[in-house]
């Protein structure tokens, strides 16, 4: 996935269910071309549900003691 055109989202250090909460409001935002970096602290497995479900590309990471997930839409 490109990093040319992509979001942000920091979700480390946030109680449950604020970083799921974050990531999605970001993928409502997100246009075809984009990419959405998300920083999280654990592996947010209901996410990868949610992803899957709606067909959106993803690829997931461990950096920095926590994990780094590039979400593309379908």
């Amino acid at each position: 996935m490109s990093t040319a055109d992509m979001m942000t989202v920091d979700g480390r250090g946030l109680e449950h269910p604020e970083p799921l909460e974050r990531v999605l409001a970001a993928l409502e935002q997100l246009q075809p071309g984009q990419c959405l970096r998300f920083l999280i602290h654990r592996q947010p497995f209901p996410l990868y549900d949610i992803l899957n479900r709606h067909q959106y590309r993803h690829e997931t990471r461990a950096v920095d003691g926590g994990f780094e997930i590039l979400i593309a839409k379908p």
